[in-house]
């Protein structure tokens, strides 16, 4: 059971985990390297518990006490009970939703390790938008990708904002990074996948042309807001496939096109 701890002095070094929550920079490098992430909100802490991340302890204003009284009973992690005011001077934001909790990371599986039970992956490059990966996530896993795959530079599926957009489905779809790019595409290929680049490119094929639905196994690929896949990545792909537009726009957010895609892919496909 966890121990409930008042406390009222926002430089309590048992805050630590929590300070500075929106400072991008020191957070991207803090987490990791800490191993720990922030869960925020009742769902999504829930969500990072079911998925079996440890937890090493929650933040939470009084009035969330008992609504996560069975949490705090089966986690054997301290519970800081802070006021708002305290909470949005460590963290630097009003904490509206009124409870946080720091998880303990896990290992990360290899490309290879996922590749191998999978038929429907998703490849990202350079996508550093927190909140474009989580709407990904969330995406991938409602419409049933089996896993995704990060290029190095990549942002933190387990950044807080990702996590928060994508309402804990960070947790649902496992995830890699691939070693070196667009060379760790290889390793995609190897095992028998598809590489499909979404561009707006004209010259790509429209996506229901291609039906990529009834390929055995395929690997789409996206790429950062704006820039898009990069000339590298697009030169690896074994077909460049497009979401025809209408109305004189050009292109959609990836985070829509994602799940438009994504959509395609896995329709109808054959039951494994």
């Amino acid at each position: 059971m966890g121990e409930l701890v008042t406390i009222d002095d926002p430089g309590d070094p048992r805050l630590h985990d929590y300070t500075n929550l929106t400072d991008v920079e020191l957070r991207r490098r803090r987490e990791p390297a800490e191993g720990l992430f922030i869960a925020e909100g009742e769902k999504v802490i829930r969500r990072a518990g079911e998925a079996g991340y440890a937890m090493r302890s929650m933040l939470l204003s009084a009035k969330w006490v008992d609504t996560m009284r069975d949490v705090i009973d089966e986690a054997p992690a301290p519970v800081y009970v802070v006021d708002p005011e305290l909470a949005e001077r460590v963290t630097g934001y009003h904490v509206h939703r009124g409870a946080l909790a720091s998880m303990g990371r896990t290992a990360l599986p290899t490309a290879s390790a996922l590749l191998r039970t999978a038929r429907r992956v998703v490849v990202m490059e350079s996508v550093n938008d927190h909140t474009n990966i989580g709407a990904i996530f969330r995406s991938a896993a409602a419409l049933g990708m089996d896993a995704v795959l990060l290029s190095p530079d990549c942002a933190d599926p387990l950044y807080r904002r990702s996590v928060k957009v994508s309402m804990g489905a960070v947790f649902s779809v496992p995830y890699a990074r691939l070693e070196g790019w667009p060379a760790g595409l290889a390793t995609v290929r190897e095992e028998g996948f598809s590489l499909l680049a979404l561009t707006p490119d004209a010259r790509a094929e429209p996506l229901d042309e291609v039906a990529p639905h009834r390929m055995e196994r395929v690997a789409l690929m996206l790429g950062a807001e704006g820039d898009g896949l990069s000339r590298r990545a697009l030169a690896a792909a074994d077909a460049w496939v497009r979401i025809p537009m209408s109305h004189g726009v050009d292109s959609l957010n990836v985070g829509a096109a994602a799940a438009v895609a994504f959509y395609a892919v896995t329709v109808g496909r054959p039951s494994a």
